[in-house]
């Protein structure tokens, strides 16, 4: 099974739960959720885990756990898969950045 991680930008409080893109090379996610007690990172994990159609635990937030900045690990997937599953459409400039290669 194969994990890929993902820099996140999480903005807690927001209006609304979204996966609001990438900014460089970070994901930009907003929860409504207030960061007390991990309520923000658990509602970063579900929201991850049904954009991309995977079971919760499968997304667990692995670094970054008290700060806005977080290093999410993502099994199941390999990275093309993901960032198609995200809607990410320069998928090659990204892999590059992050080490992974596909066809």
């Amino acid at each position: 099974m194969e994990t890929v991680r993902l820099v996140v930008r999480l903005v807690p409080r927001a209006s609304r739960n979204e996966v609001a893109g990438f900014e460089g090379e970070t994901l930009r996610v907003r929860v409504t959720a207030p960061p007390v007690e991990g309520r923000a990172n658990r509602a970063l994990e579900r929201l991850l885990a049904k954009r991309l159609d995977l079971p919760r635990g499968a997304v667990r937030v692995v670094a970054g756990q008290a700060s806005r900045n977080k290093v999410v690990a993502v099994d199941g997937l390999d990275a093309a898969e993901l960032h198609r599953r995200l809607g990410v459409s320069d998928i090659a400039r990204w892999a590059t950045a992050h080490g992974s290669t596909y066809s």
